[in-house]
């Protein structure tokens, strides 16, 4: 089954080919095919995750994946959250984002610096399927003083996993992409699947 993934970026779509592995979906970059990201007006990872989802089922005329994901940081209610990409003003910039959280978070202690990287997928079968998949995982832990590792992308330089004493961006690829975020939300969405037959 070929599924559009409502995304530009390339290592999304390597990250989402390693979590999708023995599946029947086939899946191919937005990009690839012209269709330019959507406005992302929602006020919640599943609005926004349904707004992009139903966008590039609507340009391709293909079902539709998209995910949307951030930090969500308890000592600043919430935030980042739907706004992590572009926290700092400019989209994508993560060093300037993870500048301005370690500035926000200056004066908090460690038993105050709670946070959970949250993820929405969004699988619908068309533009208007009134039935569409949705998945949700959330990884806990807390905020670093200072950026550690040199893997991963985003804040993973800053975000300790709790269960294992380690920022992101120091754990390995296959690993992470069995205990992050993203991956439980996958495998959220996997347990629906095969999709519901849509009218």
């Amino acid at each position: 089954m070929k599924i559009v993934l409502a995304s530009s970026n390339p290592g999304k779509l390597v990250e989402f080919d390693a979590l999708l592995q023995g599946s029947d979906i086939e899946l191919v970059a937005q990009s690839t095919l012209g269709i330019d990201d959507v406005e992302e007006t929602g006020l919640s990872f599943v609005e926004n995750a349904l707004l992009k989802a139903r966008h590039a089922a609507r340009c391709s005329g293909l079902p539709a994946l998209a995910d949307d994901s951030g930090l969500c940081v308890d000592a600043l209610g919430g935030a980042p959250g739907i706004y992590s990409a572009r926290y700092a003003g400019h989209h994508g910039d993560s060093t300037a984002n993870i500048a301005r959280l370690l500035d926000a978070l200056r004066d908090v202690p460690n038993g105050g610096r709670g946070a959970q990287f949250v993820c929405v997928l969004a699988l619908v079968r068309h533009a208007d399927d009134p039935l569409p998949l949705l998945g949700e995982g959330r990884w806990s832990g807390s905020i670093l003083h200072a950026p550690r590792g040199s893997g991963g992308f985003g804040y993973d330089p800053v975000f300790l996993d709790a269960a294992r004493g380690v920022a992101a961006a120091e754990l390995d690829a296959a690993l992470k992409n069995h205990i992050s975020h993203r991956a439980r939300a996958c495998a959220a969405l996997r347990a629906q699947w095969p999709p519901r037959r849509a009218p």
